[in-house]
């Protein structure tokens, strides 16, 4: 292999069509939508520079505003909600003695199932009238509790975050089991005897020990909540009123319904940028955190 690798012939072989693709498929797009962000174009007629105008008139318009808010909430939502709600189901199921395999594939379930159908799914449960939600609140006499989830400001995004955390939890909960069934039975032991059990062995051994993949379903989290598209354009298209509008949705309607793929074409950038420095701080934090333990 050494001997192969230091063929330079070899070497580009196996180098240049990775690097080719990679060109192709994710720095031209990138650098084409740069280049639309800076002017006014409607997707068929001659693009007219404009500068930065795209990206001053992003933040100065309230349904941009607004969508970006939202997309901080759906981060905020997958780190400090959905992450230790994975952790305790993670150790809780990786406690259990039997039915283990059941449990796995019951939480890994809807995972496997296309964002489409989990959002027909919710939007059935989150029914005024025949959905699940409103029909235990009614059979319960919480009557004036049932209302329309999806058609209502106060609750419409906050439903698609729960329904967004159902469809992703089983997946990462996966990872976080593989870390602590990795974990050597060893040291497992050598806890239980000097007492570690139960929540403490959890915060004394298993968190610590499976930090690094905590780490990286923080990171998926992050940049999963950074992409959400799909189940918003499905459950309430950013309705009511623009109220669960995310960055995404936004750029897609700009480009696709208002012909404005110079202003989402800006979006994009600001979503990449975004990304990016949140990324950035969610490294250099965890680093700082790790050079401290």
């Amino acid at each position: 292999m050494e001997k192969v690798m230091r063929n330079r012939l070899a070497y580009a072989i196996l180098v240049i069509p990775a690097l080719t693709l990679y060109i192709t498929f994710y720095v031209a797009p990138l650098f084409s939508s740069l280049r639309y962000s800076v002017t006014s174009w409607n997707g068929i007629n001659e693009a007219a520079f404009t500068g930065l105008d795209n990206f001053i008139g992003a933040f100065r318009d309230e349904k941009f505003l607004v969508s970006l808010k939202n997309n901080i909430y759906f981060v905020l939502f997958s780190v400090f909600v959905q992450i230790p709600f994975i952790l305790f189901v993670s150790i809780v199921i990786s406690g259990a003695r039997r039915f283990l395999d059941f449990y796995k594939t019951t939480v890994f379930l809807p995972s496997v199932l296309s964002t489409a159908i989990v959002s027909i799914v919710w939007k059935f449960i989150y029914h005024p009238d025949a959905g699940l939600i409103n029909q235990i609140l009614r059979a319960v006499g919480l009557e004036s509790w049932a209302i329309g989830w999806l058609g209502d400001e106060r609750f419409a995004f906050l439903a698609i975050l729960f329904a967004n955390a159902w469809q992703w939890t089983g997946f990462y909960v996966v990872l976080v089991l593989a870390a602590i069934f990795g974990i050597p039975r060893e040291m497992q032991e050598a806890a239980e005897i000097d007492g570690a059990v139960g929540w403490r062995k959890a915060r004394y051994l298993t968190i610590p020990l499976i930090r690094p993949v905590i780490l990286v379903t923080m990171l998926l989290s992050i940049t999963g909540a950074m992409k959400a598209l799909d189940i918003v354009l499905i459950m309430t298209a950013g309705g009511p009123f623009g109220s669960s509008e995310v960055m995404a949705t936004y750029m897609y309607k700009q480009a696709y319904s208002m012909s404005k793929f110079g202003y989402a074409n800006a979006i994009s950038i600001i979503i990449f940028l975004f990304t990016c420095v949140l990324t950035l701080i969610f490294h250099l934090l965890t680093r700082r955190s790790e050079e401290e333990v």
